[in-house]
């Protein structure tokens, strides 16, 4: 009987950890709540973002190097989602939020995608707020020097849940980045 019991409770340890494995966990980080100026001139923040899953990155509109691929890398993904029937939000934050208004990141984003009802472009806070939102948030840097017009910032994307916690996160230069994040998306929304 003894060994009869143990083998249940091994298969059932074992089963469960198993089901665990296979479940998309969350960093521990929490976005907090914010709430900012979108490409439209709106409020847009967390809680337009509640309950739904959505991909963060940052980037400026006078990036020279990194922000025009990854903005393309975006555009991509929203159209891939779109396809599939998959409902995910996409949120670009501004890294150089002096430069970047309202109107700069709507003829910025026009470049890229003819589809803004789910990409908002973020800017309306000072520099230390996105420093800081960066850092803490999603700990990436965010750093503007005194004597340069380009901003250095991480080439992350986020996965956020719908729960507003960093699932994952996925540099848009890996060679997979997209089918990762393809991945993570479409186990959040079973």
């Amino acid at each position: 009987m003894m060994k009869i019991s143990r083998r249940l409770l091994l298969l059932l340890f074992c089963s469960i950890l198993l089901v665990a494995c296979g479940q998309t966990k969350p960093t521990g980080r929490l976005v907090e709540s914010f709430s900012f100026t979108d490409q439209d001139g709106n409020s847009f923040g967390s809680d337009q973002l509640n309950g739904q899953v959505w991909i963060a990155d940052f980037i400026f509109t006078k990036c020279e190097t990194v922000c025009p691929p990854m903005t393309f890398e975006m555009a991509e993904l929203q159209k891939q989602f779109a396809n599939e029937g998959l409902d995910v939000e996409f949120v670009s934050f501004t890294v150089d939020p002096s430069i970047d208004s309202s109107d700069v990141l709507k003829e910025y984003i026009g470049q890229y995608t003819d589809d803004e009802s789910n990409w908002h472009l973020l800017t309306g806070y000072s520099q230390d707020v996105i420093k800081n939102l960066a850092l803490e948030q999603f700990q990436t840097i965010v750093q503007k020097p005194v004597n340069s017009n380009q901003v250095i910032h991480g080439t992350n994307f986020y996965v956020i849940d719908q729960n507003g916690y960093v699932i994952n996160e996925f540099n848009y230069v890996e060679d997979s980045f997209s089918e990762q994040i393809q991945q993570e998306v479409k186990g959040l929304l079973k």
